[in-house]
């Protein structure tokens, strides 16, 4: 059999039964964003799941995350690091990360976390003067998709070959086929789509899971 299944509310939710393992807190730390009027920008449980999981296979020393909001996949990932390991988590709102830190302190996983505010491409730089180049092993990328581009130049400036990025949203609601749908964020995940697409520097895969997540290894020379 081939091709790709639908997945219908009723279809979800058997997935969720089959597989997901959403602890008390991560429940309730996804309810209280549910009822924030940005709730569109929280990943799924199974997009945490499936993170948490490719953290514990590359079992990496130095993670980072650009785009926080609160905290649900930072969680996922800190949760699967082994001691002595760091993750680099990039924001610009304290009123979201607030709300993150909670539920961070409550797991005990804060001391795993480095959370830098401030717009991530000047952090970015600074990871680059404060680490070097290519010394990160994992990135997941949820933010701004007018900086997508942006994001993959740097992001691979810090990742070491063998690394792994993962960008999400590059479905983007399904607007990225839609003829009609030309604002920017849509054009700019068509561009990066693209982008991605011809880059000799990684080997990619664009799972159609959730909103479609970009998975790039960056080569080795």
């Amino acid at each position: 059999m081939s091709g790709q299944v639908r997945v219908d509310h009723e279809l979800a939710e058997y997935v969720r039964q089959c597989s997901l393992r959403e602890d008390d807190v991560l429940r309730r730390l996804r309810e209280e964003t549910a009822r924030l009027p940005e709730q569109d920008m929280q990943i799924s449980p199974e997009q945490g799941q499936f993170l948490y999981l490719v953290a514990r296979l590359l079992d990496p020393a130095r993670v980072l995350e650009i785009g926080v909001f609160t905290g649900y996949s930072t969680l996922c990932t800190a949760r699967a690091l082994r001691a002595g390991a760091r993750l680099v988590a990039c924001d610009t709102s304290a009123e979201w990360t607030s709300v993150a830190r909670r539920y961070w302190d409550e797991s005990g996983v804060s001391d795993r976390i480095d959370l830098r505010m401030g717009e991530a491409t000047e952090t970015l730089d600074s990871l680059s003067s404060e680490f070097g180049v290519e010394t990160f092993d994992l990135a997941f990328v949820d933010a701004d998709k007018s900086d997508y581009p942006e994001y993959l130049e740097r992001t691979l400036e810090l990742l070491r070959p063998g690394g792994l990025v993962i960008f999400d949203n590059t479905l983007w609601g399904g607007r990225v086929v839609r003829e009609d749908a030309e604002d920017e964020d849509t054009r700019s995940v068509r561009r990066f789509n693209g982008m991605i697409r011809e880059d000799a520097r990684v080997d990619i895969s664009l799972l159609p899971f959730a909103d479609g997540l970009t998975l790039a290894r960056k080569r080795e020379r």
